[in-house]
């Protein structure tokens, strides 16, 4: 019984397909068997790939700290009293884009002279302010625009290599003394494919990448808003605690003088005066 058992099991595994032996998916002899164009193709869509997750994980982390510095800028800030005493080269030191926007305002203020109108200065910092958040939103969005021309023009380029692949594919079968069959045709349309597989392996990670640093990049643009926003509330308020009010006359009153009394001797030498004219 058991020898029968053994002899039973036995035959079942030798009809089993051995998978050593079987055909499968080789995606290097894909490549090589890819026309020129195509390989050229893959290889830069390779290169753009890499480029792409390096531009996402740089971005990420350059983002991620300025929010952590920004932060700790504000916290500081928050319970400092007088800003314009503050220092501004220690601002600068702190390398933030809110340290960066603090040192533009207190430079503007400090240009001009205390006894300036604080409206007028208070118009030159907010000015300040306003070139200052504009140059920080062109550093918090570089590096997007070649992220989202590599989301954008990843696919086009592997369509580009796959149509060529396929045009040269057909072409081939066109020759004379070529058979139009099917394990003919498969390599070259096969390698032709890998084109696009390229360029999808591309585009698919960066787009998910770019939506999410757009959105972070997006949210940081708000907070630097409100940040400068919040900076020239507080300046404004102690410019205006700081203004000199100029000494004016007090008006001129409109009450007569009272007269004042006449001294007894010009009293008596104003009667004899009277008497002798009489």
């Amino acid at each position: 019984m058991l020898t029968t058992h053994l002899s039973l099991l036995h035959s079942w595994a030798s009809a089993l397909p051995v998978a050593a032996d079987a055909p499968g998916f080789n995606l290097w002899a894909t490549f090589l068997n890819a026309e020129l164009f195509g390989k050229i193709i893959v290889v830069l869509l390779m290169f753009f790939s890499l480029l792409a997750w390096t531009v996402m994980i740089g971005k990420y982390l350059d983002l991620s700290r300025w929010r952590q510095l920004n932060l700790d800028f504000h916290v500081r800030l928050q319970d400092t009293q007088g800003l314009m005493g503050q220092s501004i080269s220690a601002a600068l030191r702190h390398n933030s884009p809110y340290a960066r926007l603090f040192h533009d305002a207190i430079e503007a203020a400090r240009k001009h002279s205390a006894d300036r109108d604080p409206s007028i200065r208070m118009g030159l910092v907010e000015n300040a302010l306003q070139r200052g958040v504009g140059d920080e939103c062109v550093r918090y969005e570089t590096k997007m625009v070649l992220l989202g021309s590599l989301v954008s023009g990843a696919p086009f380029m592997g369509l580009l290599g796959t149509v060529v692949g396929v045009m040269v594919a057909f072409n081939g079968m066109a020759a004379p003394g070529s058979s139009a069959t099917l394990q003919n045709i498969a390599p070259g349309v096969a390698s032709a494919l890998l084109a696009t597989v390229a360029g999808l392996l591309v585009a698919i990670p960066s787009v998910f990448g770019y939506n999410f640093l757009l959105s972070q990049v997006k949210l940081m643009i708000t907070e630097l808003e409100n940040y400068a926003s919040w900076l020239a509330d507080r300046l404004e308020l102690e410019m205006e605690s700081q203004k000199v009010v100029p000494f004016q006359a007090p008006p001129a009153s409109t009450v007569p003088t009272p007269a004042q009394p006449v001294p007894p001797a010009v009293e008596h030498y104003l009667k004899l005066d009277i008497s002798e004219e009489d």
